[in-house]
């Protein structure tokens, strides 16, 4: 059997995203999930990029065990020496290294010649020997470098004891059989190939990112790396969940493959990372959509009835959707609930169990059927959160089209509740205005979205907020049958993270600028 490394970058590239940001607490979260899930390495950020991302991943290090985790470096000392510190507590530490070596790149970003690039990759990968057993890199851009120079790199770079060498795609620009071809080509041209794993790393500029990851592992390469929900720079990185889908369905082409993949664990990885960066799921997303598994064609419900491979290649509980659809009401009990909770795979406390019951009971009320996204969403946003410095005590509208509308807000603070009033252009608007006047603290909204958690007029609505506070950007959502009180609670979810996490920053804007135009791989 080949086994194929999956290499997890959702909290490194995939934060690089515009707009995604992590603060160390949600990094380790995640990071834990895709233990579960059962990825291999996980690239935890770029230490020296600020002070923040190398607290992010000193966290990662000291508290997730089950997998590699990896830290990005320049080909510099600083850099390596800085990914050193921020993974001195890791089970097993990798370092990435990465330098251009496209002419492109060579010429109008680093301005260097390619003996000088080939010495600088050489020494980098020597030094960073002194202090890893584990180092993988990367020439950026390797896509687009002169084929004979790449072969130079790499031997040189494994020579001196890279153990992985990963060959980007970095501005998505190869096409399948292309990707494919230099691949083999790889293989069949670096005489040390053998010491190390080839590696593919591809951007989705032009949609093709999966199909050249996969193409690139049927020419040899044996470790992938990609994020969930295909999160990253632009257009966003090869999707985790697709390819792992593809290998799986497909044993005829991809023979002998294998991985450690928790398939099961997919839907609710995909549904945290959505959750804590802010990124809202397209419906038609392959694998984890909300329609991925929905059928409305007559022709296709007739046959999912008669036999469900005729339209499904993929059961959904694969990828952990669940099939039991409707089964707690308003009169359910704590044994039933433990027990959904349990086939959901959500292990929770007595107390974290206790506090769910609660909120669920409030929901039974609110709606006559409760669905399993309704429990993952009361678990989400109401369970599994960090201290609240505020809480919503109360919230009353009078809106109309011929008035303006008009909000009182009560919040709740150390057991003290503040009420404030205000109008607005509409409810919402009114809404957040008179929590700014509590608070003391102006937000500016850069992003607003609204969706319903199951069917149903009685359903939830699932609201996801960007929200400028000073300088900071914050991701934040909730869900309520109320969608004006969603939208209040994903405001006070997104002032309460900003006070109780600092340096809940974008990490990006925190970098120096001699690092912004070296960044990417």
């Amino acid at each position: 059997m080949d086994k194929i490394v999956i290499f997890d970058t959702t909290l490194r590239d995939g934060e690089q995203a515009p707009g995604a940001s992590l603060n160390k607490e949600e990094k380790v979260e995640i990071a834990r999930q895709l233990v579960s899930l059962g990825v291999d390495v996980i690239e935890a950020g770029f230490p020296v990029s600020s002070g923040g991302d190398f607290e992010a991943v000193k966290s990662v290090a000291g508290a997730v065990k089950g997998a590699a985790i990896c830290g990005l470096a320049r080909a510099v000392k600083k850099d390596i020496d800085a990914a050193y510190q921020a993974l001195a507590k890791a089970r097993h530490a990798r370092i990435h290294i990465f330098l251009a070596t496209s002419k492109i790149h060579m010429r109008y970003k680093l301005n260097k010649a390619k003996d000088e690039i080939l010495r600088l990759s050489i020494d980098a990968v020597k030094y960073a020997r002194n202090l890893f057993d584990d180092i993988e890199f990367s020439p950026e851009d390797a896509s687009r470098t002169e084929r004979e120079f790449l072969f130079s790199v790499l031997r040189g770079v494994i020579d001196a004891g890279a153990k992985t060498v990963n060959i980007p795609d970095t501005v998505g620009y190869s096409e399948p059989q292309e990707y494919g071809d230099l691949i083999a080509a790889i293989k069949e041209s670096v005489p040390n190939i053998n010491k190390a794993v080839i590696s593919v790393h591809c951007h989705n500029d032009l949609g093709l990112a999966v199909a050249n990851s996969l193409s690139a592992l049927k020419n040899g390469a044996r470790q992938v790396e990609c994020t969930i929900n295909g999160i990253g720079e632009r257009a966003g990185n090869a999707s985790l969940e697709e390819i792992v889908m593809g290998i799986r369905t497909r044993p005829d082409i991809f023979r002998d493959f294998t991985f450690r993949i928790n398939t099961s664990e997919i839907y609710k990885t995909s549904r945290l990372v959505s959750k804590l960066t802010g990124f809202v799921v397209a419906p038609n997303k392959a694998i984890v959509g909300t329609n991925a598994f929905r059928h409305e064609a007559g022709i296709h419900q007739d046959g999912i009835l008669k036999k469900r491979i005729t339209y499904e290649i993929i059961r959904p509980e694969d990828v952990g959707f669940s099939e039991t659809g409707l089964v707690l009401g308003k009169h359910s009990g704590r044994h039933a609930f433990k027990e959904r909770l349990k086939s959901l795979g959500l292990i929770l406390t007595e107390a974290q169990r206790e506090k769910a019951f609660k909120y669920f009971k409030n929901l039974a009320d609110k709606k006559k059927h409760i669905f399993d996204e309704d429990l993952l969403a009361i678990i989400e946003d109401e369970v599994k959160v960090s201290a609240k410095v505020w809480q919503l005590d109360d919230l009353i509208i009078l809106s109309g089209i011929k008035i303006k509308p008009k909000a009182s807000v009560s919040l709740k603070r150390k057991g003290r509740v503040i009420k404030a009033d205000s109008g607005g252009d509409g409810p919402v608007d009114a809404c957040y205005k008179a929590i700014d006047k509590i608070t003391g603290i102006k937000g500016k909204l850069l992003d607003y979205s609204i969706q319903s958690v199951t069917a149903g007029k009685d359903a939830q609505g699932e609201v996801s907020i960007k929200v400028k506070l000073k300088d900071k950007v914050v991701s934040a959502r909730a869900a309520s049958t109320d969608i004006v009180e969603a939208s209040a609670k994903a405001y006070i979810n997104a002032i309460n993270k900003f006070l109780l996490n600092p340096d809940f920053a974008n990490t990006k804007s925190s970098r120096r600028p001699d690092q912004l135009n070296l960044f990417e791989i």
